[in-house]
């Protein structure tokens, strides 16, 4: 059995959810470049910034990321698909938290990836810059929050940044332009289903 879509107008006692006033400000100006968080509970905030990162190299932006926490021996599917595109890809992760065996070598390690991630700002060769998982550097304690957001403030300002991760400090929400929060309804992993190949990694 079909079921059929009316293409009748509806009566005038009907609800209108549709909008029909504009709801864009007015003033709009255009901006050098943005500071976008995604934070939250729930899923997609590193699917969000890499959606970002298609988006930029369709206009032939140079594009980096700096991953921090998940671990370069995954072989996460946005990185293979990200080399091939010509992203700079550099992980400093180590993996869960809970699975090291020495957390002072993970710190050492975010520590070495979060000067990475000041070296390329500085240098200013890309448009787009995505810090992927930067949040528990501050949220863990191994980094100060000032050390975090004022590199970002004082990058070169055609540089935009894209920071992912559960509790992103106020410090940091304050700074950024666009901040998300992915909240969580449902997810699969709470039910008993591993990460799925191809949807979550």
């Amino acid at each position: 059995m079909t079921s059929e879509i009316s293409t009748e107008p509806t009566t005038d006692d009907a609800p209108h959810t549709a909008p029909t006033d504009d709801p864009r400000p007015d003033g709009l100006r255009r901006a050098d470049s943005l500071v976008i968080v995604n934070t939250g509970n729930g899923k997609g905030k590193s699917s969000s910034a890499f959606g970002m990162m298609i988006r930029a190299l369709a206009r032939d932006w140079n594009v980096a990321v700096v991953q921090f926490i998940k671990s370069g021996n995954w072989n996460v599917g946005e990185e293979k698909m990200g080399r091939k595109l010509g992203v700079d890809w550099f992980s400093f992760g180590d993996g869960f938290t809970w699975d090291s065996n020495d957390l002072t070598n993970d710190m050492a390690h975010a520590a070495q990836g979060w000067a990475k991630a000041i070296e390329l700002m500085e240098a200013g060769e890309h448009q787009l810059v995505i810090f992927d998982e930067l949040t528990y550097l501050a949220s863990f304690g191994w980094l100060p929050i000032a050390d975090i957001v004022g590199p970002i403030a004082d990058r070169p300002r055609h540089v935009n940044v894209i920071v992912t991760g559960r509790d992103a400090a106020p410090e940091l929400i304050e700074l950024a332009d666009t901040v998300t929060e992915m909240k969580e309804i449902k997810h699969a992993y709470t039910e008993g289903i591993r990460a799925m190949r191809g949807i979550d990694f």
